[in-house]
């Protein structure tokens, strides 16, 4: 039994779970609401934490699944993480190619809001957080071959929608 600090080993990952929820709900206000509740799960049964061998996917996975259930809840009709103003161009040179810099974003962002829950989540944990595959399957409750074909999956998916949009126009 090692030993446990909510302030040194839990509160570290507020941003890791923001982003999760985020990804998941779509929704600034409901992924603020998912990691107060995720953190307020594990305080209540922090007695119980230190059999726990990795607090961050416990967290996680806890984060995951009250975003799901919100998700389910509510029906899933959540925004778009563009309504949110999070595109920023990098050093596109004049106006339209940032015009067309901002129009490809937004659409791979809409193109990884349209892959299926898992694909979704398992790009999220991998690409944008970094994840290792073996933590990923944890957090997520599947094998590390599941997860690394998730992925596949996805990203294919991606670049081939993506390929389609940009060779036929936007």
């Amino acid at each position: 039994m090692k030993p446990f600090s909510f302030r040194n080993d839990v509160l570290p990952l507020k941003n890791k779970l923001y982003r999760l929820a985020l990804r998941i709900t779509v929704n600034n206000a409901e992924a603020e609401d998912i990691v107060q509740d995720t953190l307020i799960k594990i305080w209540n049964r922090r007695e119980s934490l230190g059999e726990i061998e990795s607090i961050e996917a416990f967290a996680l996975t806890m984060c995951r699944n009250l975003a799901l259930d919100r998700i389910k809840k509510l029906g899933n009709q959540n925004d778009s993480l563009d309504e949110y103003g999070i595109d920023h161009p990098d050093n596109a040179s004049n106006p339209y190619e940032d015009m067309i810099q901002k129009d490809r974003i937004q659409l791979v962002r809409r193109l990884v809001d349209n892959l299926p829950e898992k694909q979704k989540s398992c790009m999220q944990l991998r690409d944008f957080e970094g994840k290792p595959y073996k933590e990923i399957a944890e957090i997520l409750d599947m094998t590390e071959e599941q997860v690394k074909v998730n992925i596949f999956r996805a990203r294919q998916t991606i670049k081939q929608k993506f390929k389609e949009f940009d060779n036929y126009g936007l």
